[in-house]
């Protein structure tokens, strides 16, 4: 319990130091958003009730255009940061990116996410989130027939964290990590036990004007193997940034769920 209050201290620091960082900008809290002019495929966002977390969680899905209801595409989990939630997927473009990389070329994919907490997904006595992550969303998603051996982890900020942390707590779990500007501080969890992502594709992006962008520097260097995409651009920690670089990191995606797994050694 000591461990986790701790943690929860950190992350607070963390995300404070982003909130006084956003306010003495003096730039608007909103900027544009680089969302693609495409339709999105089917999206929906209901309510679900998560045993492993003791409440109703909302959980969104996005199917591609064209691929109608997504039986048999692998699955891409969704771990939201601390100040969005599934029910604001759709405004963030997100079925529409991932048309878009389809349209593109990348192999079919959907996108599955629930609700988790603020403290990073991180779980505790009577809530647990990573355990959603793990036992039941994946079972809601077989229920809709998307293919659930196939994997994967994306989140920014504290669900960039998260996204670490899943791989970490159950390895092998999701065939590749995608975190932009993951809410990490160093000597906590996801640094104490980094070898885990052995043998985990990992992208990583982050801007360079980013409060957290000395400690995700850090990170990368703990890394078990340089991360098979990702950049360090101009950007800050905000979906203005997050949005041009979703593009990257759904090719990545679309490329490790697609991909054959690896011989046993």
């Amino acid at each position: 319990m000591r461990r986790r209050t701790l943690l929860a201290a950190s992350l607070v620091a963390a995300s404070t130091a982003i909130g006084a960082w956003a306010y003495g900008s003096g730039r608007p809290a909103v900027a544009p958003l680089a969302v693609p002019s495409v339709p999105p495929g089917p999206e929906r966002c209901e309510l679900r009730y998560s045993k492993a977390r003791g409440t109703t969680v909302d959980f969104y899905t996005a199917v591609p255009a064209g691929h109608g209801d997504g039986s048999g595409l692998p699955v891409c989990l969704i771990l939201h940061g601390g100040s969005k939630r599934p029910a604001d997927f759709e405004a963030l473009g997100l079925g529409r990116f991932l048309t878009d990389a389809v349209n593109r070329g990348a192999p079919p994919f959907v996108l599955a996410g629930a609700t988790g907490d603020r403290l990073a997904w991180q779980p505790g006595e009577r809530d647990d989130p990573q355990r959603m992550l793990h036992e039941e969303v994946p079972a809601w998603c077989a229920a809709r027939g998307y293919d659930t051996g196939r994997l994967a982890a994306w989140g920014w900020s504290m669900g960039g964290y998260g996204a670490f942390l899943l791989a970490e707590t159950f390895p092998r779990f999701v065939r590749a990590v995608a975190a932009f500007s993951p809410a990490v501080v160093p000597g906590d969890v996801v640094f104490r036990d980094v070898q885990r992502l052995t043998g985990t594709p990992i992208g990583l992006w982050c801007g360079r004007s980013d409060p957290l962008f000395a400690n995700i520097r850090a990170l990368r260097r703990e890394l078990p193997s340089e991360p098979v995409a990702g950049t360090f651009g101009p950007g800050e920690h905000n979906f203005a940034y997050w949005s041009t670089v979703v593009p990257a990191a759904f090719a990545f995606v679309a490329a490790q769920l697609s991909s054959p797994l690896p011989s046993p050694a």
